[in-house]
């Protein structure tokens, strides 16, 4: 019954709607295409995507579900007439909303695959399925963190790694035309040349128009580089690590495993690397005011306010979901921190119209949606932060809209 709690009892079909759990029986694996008529891309990726769904991607047992964006139903039904697979129902809009937060979908076309009992394999479906057409990777099963390790030092290459000399390594992903790296280099090379070298190596990872290019701006820095012939591994680690802009400085361990995408900004506050390596691992907990990114990302549990005792009960449980999920800071299903007088403090304040200090657990990818804990934060302890993250998952506690103008 997992899709039939996904999709509904019903979808629809070339031949009308049918049960849910009869479209996808003996499915080895569903993907569901978010799409509207009204995007671009879409439009573009639509018939791509059902060329190789024809040719390859239905024989092999998969069936795509498509999940509308358009503006009506009119439009779903010219735009669905172009597709080879099923679909949600139009009226379904309310299941619409819940799978793109479900699946936290930032744009469309997204494509996520889901497994035969309803697990996701990947978000990124979209770009599995672009790399892959014919389905040789079929269900597009992401590597395991041993796997994708393993593959980062093959990409780098044995004689690379070892002139390392059994150092972690950062990936220096760089380009001269681009103003932020010009301005970046100088400030990591005298890092390096002032200690930062004993701690690690870096290897340049270039992003240069061409080999002269590359020669001139390489031979301004003390370290090594990734070849520049070899393109192909670097575009393989700019997508290993979801290189989406430069200057990024990723660091890895000796056997290949990540300790942080974020060594810039790391560089930046611990220049001597004296808390290298463990103070530049993901932390489970954080003070919002550094880094708010998984705010509007993650469902975040946050000590707001400046009650040392509530920071310390919210740190505990954080430790407690760390161990949990490995020690990877990824496999949490929430994320904490304090909140103490700040610049994102205030903005927090203002949006919830919280005055004072609480225990609030923010939901904006559940449009702009909290919870706040009945307890004064004096009085919260690691017991109360369980009870409350308890109640929000058991929808015993009001949930509340943030303001406008987040």
């Amino acid at each position: 019954m997992a899709f039939a709690k996904l999709f509904g009892d019903t979808l629809l079909t070339k031949a009308g709607e049918k049960p849910t759990e009869e479209v996808l029986a003996g499915k080895t694996a569903v993907g569901v295409y978010f799409s509207a008529h009204w995007c671009p891309p879409c439009r573009g990726f639509t018939p791509q995507l059902a060329q190789m769904y024809t040719d390859a991607f239905s024989a092999k047992g998969m069936e795509i579900v498509f999940v509308s964006g358009d503006k009506d139903a009119a439009t779903f039904k010219d735009y669905y007439g172009e597709q080879p697979w099923v679909a949600l129902p139009y009226e379904k809009r309310d299941v619409e909303g819940e799978l793109s937060k479900k699946f936290k979908v930032k744009g469309i076309p997204s494509l996520v695959v889901l497994d035969a009992q309803g697990e996701v394999i990947t978000t990124e479906g979209r770009k599995a399925v672009t790399s892959d057409p014919a389905g040789a990777k079929y269900p597009w099963v992401p590597p395991t963190p041993a796997e994708r390790a393993k593959a980062v030092l093959d990409t780098l290459g044995a004689d690379l790694v070892a002139k390392a000399g059994g150092k972690p390594i950062g990936l220096y992903f760089s380009a001269h035309w681009c103003p932020p790296c010009r301005g970046f280099t100088p400030k990591l090379a005298e890092i390096y040349r002032n200690g930062l070298k004993e701690k690690m190596e870096i290897i340049f990872v270039s992003s240069d128009k061409g080999p002269s290019e590359f020669e001139a701006y390489f031979n301004e820095m003390p370290w090594l580089a990734l070849p520049f012939e070899k393109r192909e591994e670097k575009a393989a680690l700019s997508d290993a690590f979801g290189v989406s802009g430069i200057p990024t400085f990723v660091v890895i361990n000796p056997d290949g495993t990540t300790i942080t995408t974020d060594g810039r900004s790391k560089v930046e506050s611990d220049p001597t690397g004296n808390d290298f390596p463990d103070g530049w691992l993901p932390q489970p907990f954080n003070d919002v005011n550094d880094d708010p990114s998984d705010l509007n990302e993650q469902r975040c549990v946050i000590s707001l306010g400046g009650s040392e005792a509530a920071h310390e009960a919210v740190k505990a449980v954080a430790a407690e979901y760390h161990a949990k999920a490995g020690g990877v800071v990824d496999g949490m299903p929430l994320r904490f921190f304090k909140s103490p007088p700040g610049g994102v403090t205030d903005q927090l304040h203002k949006l919830t119209g919280i005055e004072g200090d609480k225990l609030i657990l923010l939901d904006i990818p559940d449009d702009g949606g909290f919870y706040v804990c009945e307890k004064a934060a004096c009085e919260v302890d690691a017991g109360a932060v369980r009870e409350f993250i308890g109640g929000v998952s058991a929808q015993s506690v009001e949930r509340k809209q943030l303001k406008k103008g987040r």
